[in-house]
C-alpha cells in the first residue's frame, strides 16, 4: 500500500510538471543521451523567479569549480555591501609647501586600486601637477601602495598564464590594467619592422629582431622576458602584416609611477625619477586632485569582458568593509567579507565551499550550482541593483562574452548570463525569459572538459529549452 501510495504520488507530481509546461523530460533526455557528458560532469539548476520555485536540478548540489561565473558572487556581494554608487580613488597629494613654482616638499600618488586607470587618466594626473602650480620637485616622488599587501597573485593561479593580460600582476597602481599594446607594422622588405606600443613610456625596454617580408626570419613572436620577471619586449620573425599583442608587465606599481614621472617631465615639470620612492602618504598631506571610478564601470567590465582585473579589485575592496584595517590588506580579509555575506545573506555555509579570490582564476575555488544561483536569486529581490547587475551581465548574440553564441532564434537577445572557462570547466549563469513571461534563473557548470566548444553547445540547447518553457 505504501508503495502504491508512494508510486502515486510521483505519478501526481509528473503531471502536475508536465500540465506546468516546464520541459524537464527534455532535459533530462539532453543530459543522459549527450555523448559529451559520457566524459565530463555537469551540474545544473533552473528557478522560477516569477513564481518562486525550483523548477529542476541535476547535482545542483554537487561542487565544481566555477571559473568566471565566480564573478556572480563577487558581483553581488560588492553591490550589497559596497553599494551601486560606491567610487575607487586615486588620489594626487604632496607635503611642504609651493613657492614660485617649487615644491618644497614630497609629491605623492595614492593607490586605490582602480582597475580602469587609463592613458587618459594618467594625463589628467600629470596635468593636476601643473595646474597646481609646480614646475619643480625638491623633494621625492612617490608611490603609496599601501591598500594592499605584496602579493601579486592569488592563491591557486597558474603561473604560467602570464604574460597574458588576462592575468596581470595586481597593485593599488594600476596603469592601463597593467598590460602595454604592441603594433608591429612591416616597412621595407628586409628591413626591421616599426613597432609601437602604448601607453609611451621609458619604463620598459625593446629588442627588435624583426624582418619585414622575409619569411626565412621565421613565425613573428612578440614576447617579454617574463621568466626573468623583465620587462624588455622581445619582437622577432616576419613581419607581413600589421600585427599586435597586448601582454601584462612585471611590477605595475613602477610602471605606472615612473610613466607618471615621465609624462612629468614632458610637460616640462622637473621631477627625481631616479628616486621614486613606496611608502605611506602623511595624514597631513595636501590634496590636489582625485581621479573617482564609479564602481558601475568597473563591474559591467567585470561581467560582460569577463575582466579578472575588476573583479579583483572589487575583491580586494570588499577588504575594505571587514572593519580591521584599510591598509596592507591581503586576500583573507576580502575573503572573509564574503563568506559571512554567504553565511547571513545568502544563507549557505562558507564551510561547504572555498572561494579564494574575486574572479575564478584560482584553481581552488569549490562552488556548487545552487549556491551560485541563490547569488542570482538574492540579486533579483534586491531591485535597488538589481536594473545594474542585469544590465551589466552579457546578452546572447549581442555583446561581451555572449556576443557570437545564441544569435538566432528564442535566445537571442534574451538570455542575460556570465560565462566562465578555465582548462577543465566551462560554465553559465544567469536569467532568461521564459516564452511564457516568467523570469528564470538557471546555473550550469560543466566540468572535466576538453573542448569547451562541445560544452557551451550543450549550455546553448539547455537555454534554448529554457527560453521555449510556455
Amino acid at each position: 500500500m505504501k508503495r502504491f501510495f508512494l508510486v502515486a504520488l510521483w505519478f501526481c507530481i509528473g503531471c502536475a510538471a508536465y500540465a506546468y509546461g516546464f520541459p524537464g523530460g527534455k532535459l533530462d533526455t539532453l543530459i543522459q543521451t549527450s555523448s559529451f557528458l559520457k566524459t565530463s560532469e555537469v551540474g545544473l539548476i533552473v528557478y522560477d523567479l516569477t513564481d518562486n520555485r525550483e523548477l529542476y536540478s541535476y547535482q545542483a548540489d554537487k561542487l565544481y569549480r566555477p571559473a568566471s561565473i565566480e564573478k556572480v558572487i563577487t558581483a553581488v556581494t560588492a553591490l550589497s555591501a559596497l553599494g551601486k554608487n560606491y567610487e575607487f580613488q586615486t588620489r594626487l597629494a604632496y607635503t611642504g609647501s609651493v613657492k614660485s613654482g617649487v615644491l618644497d616638499g614630497d609629491l605623492y600618488v595614492i593607490g586605490g586600486f582602480d582597475p580602469e586607470f587609463m592613458e587618459q587618466d594618467m594625463e589628467l594626473l600629470s596635468q593636476a601637477v601643473k595646474d597646481a602650480g609646480i614646475q619643480s620637485v625638491r623633494g621625492r616622488l612617490i608611490g603609496d601602495v599601501s591598500m594592499m599587501d605584496s602579493i601579486y597573485w592569488g592563491t591557486g593561479w597558474a603561473w604560467d598564464d602570464t604574460p597574458e593580460p588576462f592575468q596581470p600582476y595586481l597593485s593599488p597602481l594600476m596603469l592601463n590594467r597593467g598590460c602595454v599594446s604592441i603594433t608591429v607594422t612591416p616597412t621595407v622588405k628586409g628591413d626591421t619592422a616599426a613597432v609601437k606600443i602604448v601607453p609611451e613610456s621609458d619604463f620598459y625596454q625593446v629588442e627588435n629582431r624583426s624582418v619585414s617580408y622575409q619569411p626565412a626570419a621565421g613565425k613573428l613572436s612578440i614576447n617579454r622576458n617574463w621568466l626573468d620577471n623583465g620587462n624588455v619586449i622581445e619582437v622577432s620573425g616576419c613581419v607581413s602584416a600589421p600585427r599586435g599583442r597586448q601582454i601584462n608587465v612585471f611590477d605595475p606599481k613602477s610602471f605606472f609611477m615612473q610613466t607618471f614621472c615621465y609624462q612629468l617631465q614632458k610637460k616640462g615639470i622637473t621631477v627625481p625619477c631616479d628616486s621614486i620612492g613606496y611608502e605611506e602618504a602623511p595624514e597631513d598631506m595636501h590634496l590636489v586632485y582625485t581621479c573617482r571610478r564609479p564602481l558601475e564601470i568597473v563591474l559591467r567590465r567585470a561581467l560582460k569582458k569577463s575582466d579578472n582585473l575588476c573583479a579583483e579589485a572589487l575583491f580586494r575592496h570588499l577588504g575594505l568593509k571587514n572593519g580591521k584595517t584599510e591598509s596592507h590588506l591581503g586576500f583573507e580579509e576580502s575573503q572573509q567579507v564574503v563568506n559571512r555575506f554567504m553565511r547571513n545573506a545568502i544563507g549557505f555555509s562558507p564551510d561547504n565551499y572555498k572561494i579564494v579570490d574575486g574572479s575564478g582564476v584560482s584553481m581552488y575555488n569549490y562552488v556548487s550550482p545552487e549556491l551560485v544561483l541563490a547569488y542570482l536569486n538574492y540579486a533579483y529581490r534586491h531591485s535597488e541593483f538589481f536594473d545594474m547587475f542585469y544590465d551589466g551581465l552579457p546578452i546572447a548574440g549581442m555583446d561581451g562574452t555572449l556576443r557570437y553564441r545564441m544569435g538566432r532564434g528564442s535566445t537571442f537577445r534574451n538570455v542575460h548570463a556570465k560565462t566562465g572557462t578555465v582548462t577543465g570547466v566551462c560554465s553559465l549563469a544567469g536569467y532568461v525569459t521564459a516564452k511564457n513571461g516568467h523570469l528564470l534563473s538557471f546555473v550550469i557548470i560543466n566540468q572535466n572538459v576538453l573542448k569547451s566548444r562541445l560544452a557551451r553547445k550543450f549550455q546553448d540547447e539547455v537555454c534554448e529549452l529554457l527560453s521555449e518553457f510556455d
